[in-house]
């Protein structure tokens, strides 16, 4: 059953970040993709180690230059095997 995730804050991303290494519109704009992408992802348990990998995932895309967050969504789910 699909279950949106509504009602639970995503990890904060940012954690990941070496400090001063991001400026806060970045954070902004991948926190934004993160939460997309759990949502794409059906990810609710935000104590599952999948929700570490996807936030590696999203850095990864958004330092290989993508910096739109559906676009880095979009990108991060196809890696994860959904198709949108």
């Amino acid at each position: 059953m699909w279950r949106p995730c509504v009602g639970r804050k995503a990890i904060p991303i940012n954690r990941l970040f070496k400090e001063g290494k991001i400026k806060p519109e970045e954070v902004e704009r991948l926190d934004r993709a993160f939460a997309q992408t759990l949502r794409t992802l059906c990810l609710v348990d935000r104590d599952d180690p999948l929700c570490e990998l996807v936030a590696r995932k999203i850095i990864q895309i958004h330092a290989s230059g993508t910096h739109d967050p559906k676009e880095i969504a979009r990108i991060a789910a196809n890696e994860f095997g959904i198709r949108q």
